[in-house]
């Protein structure tokens, strides 16, 4: 399976993710509707964020990991942009 990444990621972003590696979020999704995502934490927290990429791909039950500096949402098929809502 092929990994996508949006077009809304940025060089920059991709950087300051991989530079950091311990900010990621692991999580799974609970709500989806295309242009928003809520996650459950596993550290038990819950945060919505908003795609700004494609979320087509995305549906309730995967699991995912967000990196809230570098606004990014990875899940199984797409790296795409999200920020919190």
């Amino acid at each position: 399976m092929s990994r996508t990444i949006s077009s809304t990621v940025h060089p920059i972003q991709r950087c300051m993710a991989a530079s950091n590696p311990s900010a990621w979020w692991d999580g799974l999704v609970i709500e989806t509707d295309g242009s928003t995502a809520t996650l459950a934490l596993l550290n038990g927290a819950t945060v919505q964020l908003r795609i700004v990429g494609p979320a087509v791909d995305i549906a309730v039950g995967e699991p995912v990991a967000f990196h809230p500096v570098a606004e990014l949402l990875s899940a199984s098929v797409i790296l795409t942009t999200a920020r919190t809502a």
